[in-house]
């Protein structure tokens, strides 16, 4: 099965020869996504794309910031991202992007250059083979982290905005994996353990009382922190379970970075 490939970027000439190409010449499933953290952001949690290419074009500071929303796909290599640029945009995009691994390609674009790499990640994947280098300039940023452990969150809101400005609020001292629904949250506790939780109290299908019910449930879950993310009207409601099912406490949305990370010291140390 060919991959799905996550298109996007200022370029959107670019874009469109480009999708045209992979979907003609291929058979590629390509996805658009507008050049925003929030569509972004949405965008790789839903397609669950195994290739992003983003295209760009009279870059600024503030526009490849944009792109920090892909920062975990980045780390993990588990989704490559090649970015095609011209020579300005890409000393504009090495100067600001934390992204800490891509794939430069030059335009004018070589579509054999870029259907060989595709080819070459289809086969890297399937063999747990490292990427191979043909025309692409391979960037890492060598700014890893430092020192101790970082502790690990999870959060769970079904608010893309919430989710990206808790993630930026945090990042910069815990690691930080933020999913959409409970469901997602089970997916993700089935692989890792985090050293805490914060819950959105109100989300559609499963919320947060029966998310936090089913954690207590689990053995293997039952112990980890859970802070409540709730809305000022939501505050009575979240007392009355804070004696039922004990979390550790809650938040009131928007909140801010000094009273969140506070909240976290005071229950992880």
């Amino acid at each position: 099965m060919k991959f799905k490939i996550l298109v996007s970027g200022k370029n959107k000439k670019v874009i469109a020869d480009i999708c045209e190409h992979l979907a003609t010449d291929r058979g590629y499933h390509t996805v658009k996504c507008p050049a925003n953290k929030a569509a972004l952001f949405d965008a790789a949690l839903s397609e669950l794309p195994r290739v992003i290419i983003l295209c760009l074009g009279d870059e600024t500071k503030d526009s490849i910031k944009v792109y920090d929303v892909m920062t975990d796909l980045s780390k993990r290599g588990g989704c490559p991202i090649i970015v095609i640029t011209n020579e300005e945009d890409e000393k504009t995009f090495i100067n600001h992007s934390a992204l800490s691994k891509v794939l430069f390609l030059r335009r004018p674009v070589s579509l054999l250059a870029l259907y060989e790499k595709l080819s070459e990640m289809e086969e890297a994947l399937k063999n747990g083979d490292d990427l191979i280098q043909t025309a692409f300039k391979e960037y890492h940023n060598e700014n890893p982290d430092a020192g101790r452990k970082r502790k690990h969150i999870l959060v769970v809101d079904d608010d893309s905005e919430q989710l990206i400005t808790i993630k930026e609020q945090l990042e910069e001292f815990y690691d930080v994996t933020p999913v959409k629904s409970g469901d997602a949250a089970f997916r993700f506790l089935l692989k890792k353990i985090p050293d805490i939780i914060l819950l959105d109290y109100m989300m559609p299908g499963m919320d947060g009382t029966e998310v936090l019910r089913r954690i207590r449930t689990v053995d293997e879950y039952a112990s980890i922190p859970v802070i409540f993310l709730t809305g000022t009207t939501e505050r009575t409601a979240v007392l009355r379970i804070l004696t039922e099912l004990k979390p550790q406490g809650y938040i009131v949305k928007p909140a801010k970075k000094s009273k969140l990370v506070a909240k976290i010291i005071d229950i992880l140390g």
